[in-house]
């Protein structure tokens, strides 16, 4: 639906709550499906693992993404680093005490290594899925990244799609717009070139950035953004759905446009154009300047879009086969594409006085020009993007630090509408005291009810504001980490609080998030976690009875508890059960709570090093006490993975979902069993230049 953003629409990296123990992208999806990573966090160490972070070269901020490091080890690092003049092994680290043996090991699928000079490399991916009730060709992606000498660097993806629509155009007789059937295409999305030297780098294609706290421009998703990296990201398919697109007078009548379809590969819509950094040092103080140019066509959701004249949102009416003019049929929640372009452009200008003390300004403007002809369009309140056109926001940020205190500080302006008379103000503030063990976080934002900056992505509630989080909003968050000084226990919890500012409609109606997790990792062997969760709508109204899930007037709570155990009896084998119990409030039961339940169990098997097999099994029943109404599923997978240490790889993996309501009574009768196979295919070759 919002194919037009540029990361996930709650992607708000943040310190990450768990402790990971990973070898590839298979075990980090794994932890987002179980529940134990938030969506915000997977999209981040996602792109992480992908991209890989050079501990001998990655700046302070670049550093903290990592997971398991606070900014006291950063700056431990960074203090390594800079007394060995930047060459070490990252087991040095474990040695002068940067690091446990523990930590490095949880931190090496996210690490790169610094290619040699004259040396060139790369990655090749293609991937594909199929299920069993298809009947069209499968989705089919391919991922190319290649390493240079000289500096250079490129990638690209290319998508073979079958069930993205065709360019739209307006229909005058019918005043509707009008597409025709999804077919077979190719589509490259992503490209870019990238050329990196010792005081500038610039990168031609598609990118995202981001600095500050987020506040003023963040495309990145990363904890503490500090400039551009390339994008060439996209989103696996998920389950299956409707074969028909359609509704109205002719729409589906044949019986082979039933039934389900797996979807195609996603993929996420940044920047494109040219961006660039020019950095050095005059009489020891850092200047850094980055600027952007961007021209992207961007996709819509039907629905987050009008016609001025009308009023309304328009239908999108489909040209059948064997017809010339579209019939009575119409598209029913689909991603429009192309529907705009948007001309954006902008800098970052920041100076540093030590690697804990800066001060930048970040300023940014974005123009969208309508690709649909014969119809005056404009975004919906409850899109991302202001309507009237022309957004844009100035931000001032700062960063303090000394001994174990931090200080971080953003402010800014946004702007919208064709005259930039529009928009508010925002700020974030952040205040973190700790060491290499424990870490203690502050954070207070404003955001005013005008402040409607689609590229903030700032720390926010997970409520919206007319399509925006951070937006509309007054709050604190406190967030604690502690880990003993053996390293066999980590503990952290955070408390939200927030309310809408004075002068708005729901001023003082305050909401609550608040988590606490314990692990347990002192036995390789042996390591258990416990957490809680809950969330409230509005403190003001507390018990059963009240709907938490819904619309903006729900005011609800929710409770979670959950377990997880991970056995590894030997270096080849692995199992990890996982319980969880949710009490949710609902007004189908005015008297007590809905009961949600889940289960799963993993076995992870290596009997070679080159090979390992992966099963799945997660249960899942939102409402224990009945099973005609709300999901409940079973799900199961095998995966067989099969790579070399520095040649190809191949991973198959076959996924089944069964539905678990009650065939007779239900609302809605039970999906068929869905079968679902990925396959994913690797090849990597570094090559030495003559």
């Amino acid at each position: 639906m919002t194919g037009f953003l540029l990361v996930a629409p709650d992607a708000r990296a943040e310190p990450y709550e768990v402790e990971l123990s990973i070898q590839d992208e298979t075990d980090l999806r794994a932890l987002f499906e179980d529940g134990v990573l938030s969506e915000a966090d997977f999209e981040t160490l996602r792109e992480l693992l992908r991209t890989g972070v050079e501990l001998r070269t990655a700046s302070r901020e670049a550093l903290y993404a990592l997971p398991g490091l606070t900014w006291a080890q950063v700056d431990a690092l960074l203090t390594y680093r800079e007394r060995v003049g930047g060459f070490f092994a990252p087991e040095d680290l474990v040695e002068v005490g940067v690091l446990t043996d523990e930590a490095l090991r949880r931190l090496r699928p996210f690490l790169s290594e610094v290619g040699g000079e004259g040396t060139l490399s790369g990655r090749v991916r293609l991937l594909s899925a199929y299920g069993a009730a298809d009947a069209l060709v499968p989705p089919v992606l391919l991922q190319a990244r290649v390493d240079g000498p000289l500096g250079l660097r490129g990638g690209g993806v290319l998508s073979l799609t079958r069930r993205r629509l065709d360019a739209v155009r307006y229909d005058v007789r019918r005043r509707a717009l009008v597409a025709e059937l999804p077919r077979a295409a190719l589509q490259v999305p992503k490209l870019h070139v990238r050329w990196e030297g010792e005081h500038a780098s610039v990168l031609v294609g598609t990118y995202r950035l981001g600095f500050g706290q987020r506040l003023t421009l963040d495309t990145t998703g990363q904890p503490a953004p500090d400039g551009f990296v390339p994008d060439d990201g996209f989103r696996a398919p998920g389950g299956s759905e409707r074969r028909c697109m359609l509704t109205g007078t002719g729409a589906c009548l044949d019986a082979s446009e039933q039934g389900r379809v797996t979807p195609d590969f996603g993929w996420t819509e940044g920047f494109r154009g040219v961006v660039g950094t020019v950095h050095g040092q005059v009489e020891g103080v850092a200047l850094s300047f980055t600027g952007f140019g961007s021209y992207q066509s961007r996709d819509l959701s039907q629905y987050e879009l009008f016609d001025t004249k009308t009023r309304e949102a328009p239908d999108v009416l489909a040209v059948l086969p064997g017809t010339q003019v579209p019939g009575a049929a119409r598209f029913v929640s689909r991603t429009l594409p192309d529907v705009f372009h948007e001309l954006a452009g902008g800098g970052h200008v920041t100076v540093g006085f030590s690697p804990r003390a800066r001060l930048g300004l970040t300023g940014w403007g974005a123009w969208p020009v309508w690709a649909v002809e014969g119809v005056s369009l404009d975004f919906k309140e409850s899109a991302r993007y202001p309507g009237g056109g022309a957004p844009g926001a100035v931000g001032v940020d700062a960063a303090w630090g000394a001994g174990p205190v931090d200080l971080f500080f953003e402010g800014a302006r946004g702007f919208s509408g064709s005259s930039g008379a529009g928009g508010g103000f925002g700020a974030v503030q952040r205040t973190v005291l700790g060491d290499k063990r424990r870490e203690l976080e502050l954070t207070l934002r404003y955001y005013g009810r005008d402040f409607d900056n689609p590229y903030s992505r700032a720390v926010s509630g997970p409520d919206e504001s007319e399509g925006l989080r951070a937006s509309n909003e007054l709050g604190a968050r406190l967030r604690y980490l502690h880990r003993t000084a053996d390293g066999a226990w980590r503990l952290s919890g955070r408390v939200d609080v927030w309310t809408q500012p004075p002068g708005s409609e729901l001023s003082g109606v305050a909401h609550l998030e608040t988590s606490a997790r314990v692990d347990f990792v002192g036995v390789p062997e042996l390591q258990p976690s416990v957490w809680v969760e809950h969330r409230n709508k509005d403190l003001g109204q507390n018990g059963p009875g009240l709907c938490f899930a819904g619309d903006a007037t729900c005011v609800g709570e929710q409770y979670r508890f959950a377990g997880r155990v991970r056995f590894e009896p030997v270096e080849s084998l692995a199992l990890a059960v996982q319980l969880q119990h949710t009490w949710v409030g609902t007004r189908q039961r005015p008297e007590s709570f809905q009961q949600d339940g889940r289960a799963l169990l993993d076995v992870l098997f290596r009997p070679l090093p080159s090979l390992r097999l992966h099963g799945r099994a997660s249960w899942q029943d939102e409402d224990l006490s009945e099973n005609t109404r709300l999901t409940q599923t079973l799900r199961t997978s095998l995966e067989v993975a099969w790579a070399l240490e520095r040649g190809p790889g191949l991973r198959a993996r076959y996924e089944l979902a069964l539905d678990l309501k009650a065939p007779v009574g239900s609302r809605t009768p039970p999906e068929p069993p869905q079968h679902l196979f990925r396959l994913e295919l690797e090849g990597r070759f570094p090559w030495s230049r003559p």
